[in-house]
């Protein structure tokens, strides 16, 4: 498949791939007789698992470490479980952290309806969630 096939398939612009290749986060694609990258089905995978690590906050240094021992091969498999193993902890922490203020932010949804409903809350409860998660 040409880069505008990756680009459409994949959801990333032309130049993002090209920026990717460059720095060595994708692979260098074989090139046809007119000097167009070509990229086979394998690619999808890989841009996929990309940018999965980027939705959970892997940054690009850490990407390309992993993409670099990616192309070591076997010899490089204790150290990319590793940096997965490390990565996965900063996850499930920031999972934590999200889940804790996704029950503040429910709090408040609840508080705010019960107030528009016209009922009375205990306005200690409205400072508690402002003050304990920073809240307003």
């Amino acid at each position: 498949m040409l880069i505008g096939d990756l680009a459409q398939k994949c959801g990333l612009s032309v130049d993002t791939l090209r920026y990717y290749e460059k720095i060595g986060l994708i692979p260098k694609p074989l090139r046809d007789q007119g000097g167009r990258r070509v990229y086979d089905q394998a690619i999808l995978r890989w841009v996929d698992f990309l940018g999965r690590l980027k939705a959970t906050g892997m940054g690009i240094k850490d990407r390309l470490r992993y993409a670099q021992m990616r192309v070591e091969g076997a010899s490089s498999l204790t150290g990319r479980r590793e940096l997965l193993e490390e990565h996965r902890d900063k996850v499930r922490v920031d999972l934590e952290r999200l889940t804790d203020m996704l029950t503040v932010l429910d709090d408040k949804i609840i508080l705010y309806r019960k107030m528009e409903a016209g009922q009375a809350v205990d306005p200690s409860f409205e400072n508690c969630a402002r003050t304990e998660h920073g809240l307003q």
